[in-house]
């Protein structure tokens, strides 16, 4: 099949097959007539490839994949070193998740201190003006902000 027709099936254009070419990852080959041309194990390739880029690994991530496929395995996630790709994703990804929590964790402190500060307001009895905590202890200044 020719270029159109590859990126047409695999869901992305001519120019990313071009890219992808050019770091290696889909295979350069040539028909007589001087087209490129390509068969249905480089549309399994670019499956693999879009695949892992939609979970979020970038193109060289991709890499291993792509060569355990190439080595003939049915899966490109069966080679060590596919493996070892989605070890340090999963690294980074619980990272991630570490840090969203924790600002949650923040957050929901921040809501819940902000009710208990509304309803002694709506009480009258508030001792002193509300402040953000958060905003003091986490929040970069005005004007960092002002100057991005």
């Amino acid at each position: 099949m020719r270029i159109g027709e590859l990126a047409k099936r695999a869901g992305t254009t001519t120019r990313a097959l071009r890219y992808y070419e050019q770091l290696g990852l889909l295979p350069a080959r040539r028909a007589g007539n001087g087209y490129r041309a390509y068969g249905e194990e480089d549309l399994r390739l670019l499956r693999q490839i879009r695949t892992l880029q939609d979970f979020g690994f970038g193109l060289e991530d991709t890499r291993p994949f792509v060569e355990c496929l190439q080595a003939g395995h049915p899966h490109g996630d069966s080679c060590p070193a596919s493996l070892e790709v989605y070890r340090k994703k999963l690294s980074e990804l619980d990272e991630c998740i570490a840090r969203l929590q924790e600002v949650r964790t923040r957050v929901s402190e921040q809501y819940s201190r902000a009710e208990r500060e509304r309803d002694a307001l709506a009480a009258g009895a508030a001792a002193e003006p509300p402040q953000c905590e958060w905003a003091a202890s986490a929040a970069p200044d005005r004007d960092d902000w002002e100057t991005r």
